[in-house]
């Protein structure tokens, strides 16, 4: 049937990456170690060296090698230039977070060595461009390596070269120093370059052999140990790639938007792939337009979708309450950053949380869901797909930067399982047929559609009756805010309930939602290994939730809700003030963070052994 060979547009993020060169030094020797299970690599120069092709590189690598990776990147939001980290954690096991310290940093520039020599673990290894970095004294038993990246790649190569390539060479650099599959990443390497011209292939291979020849030390003091998924057939991929994938199995034809970071890559692979299974993808003039025209879709009785950043999900606030009060099966994507107003678009946050839920005029329910990772996207699409279809009602997909844009390597979903083909439904309708029944589920009549009382449903975006009529009546008008109220109450006695990862009682529960998801489950096995009773509780269905939590959070002393937005004028964050509405429980507190990066482990750990003691 249908396999993901056509998802043919993994990586298609690297390609705005540009295409660099790099050089080299004296043999440096290094202490003997056992393979290593898990390694962090930290590259860290400006946004055109290229790496994140570097990055990108390595983690399709590892995918295809049996090993776990996780990847984290920042990138300026200026349109050229300025400084840019990319970070790879590679392990044989179950990767969960992209890495509190890195093992081995390499930096490209004098302000990038100094800035991220903090981020070593101590001991760890630093290779330098040294023809653009002056060593400085550093007293945590680091070890700097100089390697002139610059000069030679430009040497491999040839002078044309300049500072082009020398991402290649730090490429090979690292696979030999880590004992990488070489036959397997040249075969990427040409995958990637081959449809080129054959210097830019030609050049690429030469850049990549020198890398991976210089002598730095000898390579068979730091292999990484093999990966322990060979029994599985493995994808390596970011999440926006993984929620396209997921709205086109779950029915998703039709579609409109308009580009905002980090959005706009998942508009840009719907365009590509929507006409293949006959739809369209349309990119408009603006926001407005565009879920303006995702709304028409959905009245004609497609399963359409829009999506945005917070800014554009602000403009479309007033259409997706029409949305709402037209039943209409809608998905709205919104991939979280940095705000408010055009704040950090490069940056990850988790502060559209009350925005997603309540950002319409009146009482306009929506669901909303929120992936926890990149390989839960997939899935979350899916799930979207089906709740808009059953219940007729807009779902919002809480997405973040970090899960967008980062890579991970998992087991390749079943499609023919969660394959799905929207039918239009224009069948004909019967005498007693309301496309608006206030006592049932709405069965959306789209245009078309034949009745057999010669009657077509109508709806404005004022109140209507049964039929989709307007109507200024008191009781229909109760009547009918109850009915698409009782649809998200119906959802909610309908979901699982959610699992507790370590102890289901005890001394702290630490609850998180979207890309909190590693490092708090990270944290709580930490927190176990030093003798506390701990659980991790990951929610999905932000909205509606469980009313049943409180239950839950009656077992343990204390209850931690990490999250990436500001505590508040009353102290707590975003979903910690939903779930104190819904559980009453005042012992909810919140760990907030609002740096445009992501948690680290140990600060989960640290602000959960504070509250032990408090």
């Amino acid at each position: 049937m249908i396999s993901f060979l056509f998802f043919a547009i993994l990586f298609s993020h690297d390609n705005r990456a540009s295409f660099e060169i790099a050089s080299m030094s004296q043999p440096t020797a290094l202490p003997v170690s056992d393979s290593l299970k898990n390694a962090v690599i930290r590259l860290a120069g400006y946004s055109q060296d290229g790496i994140q092709s570097i990055g990108a590189f390595l983690a399709q690598l590892a995918g295809s090698t049996a090993q776990d990776v996780m990847t984290y990147m920042t990138i300026p939001s200026t349109i050229s230039g300025g400084p840019s980290i990319f970070q790879v954690h590679l392990g044989s096991g179950k990767v969960l977070h992209p890495g509190d310290e890195a093992d081995t940093l390499v930096a490209f520039y004098q302000d990038s060595y100094q800035n991220h020599l903090s981020s070593l673990r101590d001991g760890g290894i630093c290779f330098y461009d040294s023809d653009k970095v002056e060593e400085i004294t550093e007293e945590r038993g680091i070890i700097h390596i100089g390697v002139p990246f610059t000069s030679a790649t430009i040497e491999a190569i040839g002078g044309t070269a300049k500072d082009r390539g020398k991402n290649i060479f730090v490429l090979g650099m690292l696979c030999a120093v880590y004992k990488l599959d070489r036959e397997k990443i040249t075969h990427i390497i040409s995958k990637k370059f081959g449809g080129k011209s054959e210097d830019i292939l030609r050049n690429a291979m030469l850049a990549f052999d020198a890398g991976y020849l210089w002598p730095v030390h000898d390579i068979d003091h730091m292999p990484m140990a093999p990966g322990e998924n060979a029994e599985e057939k493995r994808l390596s991929t970011d999440g926006n790639t993984m929620l396209a994938m997921g709205l086109i199995a779950g029915g998703c034809r039709y579609g409109a938007g308009y580009p905002i970071t980090p959005w706009t890559t998942i508009m840009e692979q719907l365009r590509s792939e929507f006409p293949k299974y006959g739809g369209m993808f349309i990119q408009c003039e603006d926001e407005l337009a565009a879920v303006s025209l995702a709304i028409g879709a959905a009245y004609a009785g497609h399963l359409a979708i829009t999506g945005s950043s917070g800014p554009g999900l602000a403009l479309k606030a007033e259409a997706i309450g029409y949305a709402s009060m037209a039943e209409l099966p809608l998905i709205v994507v919104n991939i979280q950053r940095g705000g408010p107003s055009t704040g950090m678009p490069t940056s990850v946050e988790q502060s559209d949380l009350m925005q997603a839920i309540y950002g319409s005029h009146g009482d306009a329910p929506r669901v909303v869901l929120a992936p926890r990772n990149v390989e839960d996207c997939f899935y979350t699409a899916v799930e979207a797909c089906r709740i808009a279809r059953k219940y007729s009602t807009p779902v919002v997909i809480l997405s973040d930067q970090a899960i967008a844009t980062r890579i991970e390597a998992f087991p390749e979903p079943d499609l023919e399982k969660h394959w799905d083909d929207v039918d239009l439904g224009l069948d004909e309708r019967g005498v007693d047929f309301k496309p608006y029944p206030i006592d049932q589920l709405t069965r959306h009549s789209p245009p078309g559609s034949r009745s057999t009382e010669g009657k077509y449903p109508v709806v404005t975006g004022l109140e209507h009756d049964e039929w989709g009529h307007p109507s200024g009546n008191p009781e229909n008008h109760a009547a009918m805010t109850a009915k698409r109220r009782n649809k998200l109450v119906n959802l909610a006695d309908s979901l699982p309930r959610p699992e507790i990862f370590g102890d289901d009682t005890g001394d702290i529960l630490i609850v998180g939602w979207g890309s909190t998801y590693g490092p708090i489950r990270e944290a709580t096995g930490k927190l176990r290994d030093a003798g506390h009773k701990v659980g991790a509780l990951h929610i999905r269905h932000i909205h509606p939730l469980r009313v049943d939590l409180g239950e839950l959070f009656e077992n343990f002393s204390h209850v931690l809700v990490p999250e990436m937005n500001d505590s508040g004028v009353y102290g707590i964050g975003q979903l910690a003030t939903l779930l104190r509405a819904v559980t009453c429980d005042p012992k909810i507190k919140s760990i907030n963070k609002t740096m445009g990066i992501t948690f680290r482990v140990q600060e989960i750990v640290d602000a959960a052994t504070y509250a032990l003691k408090s």
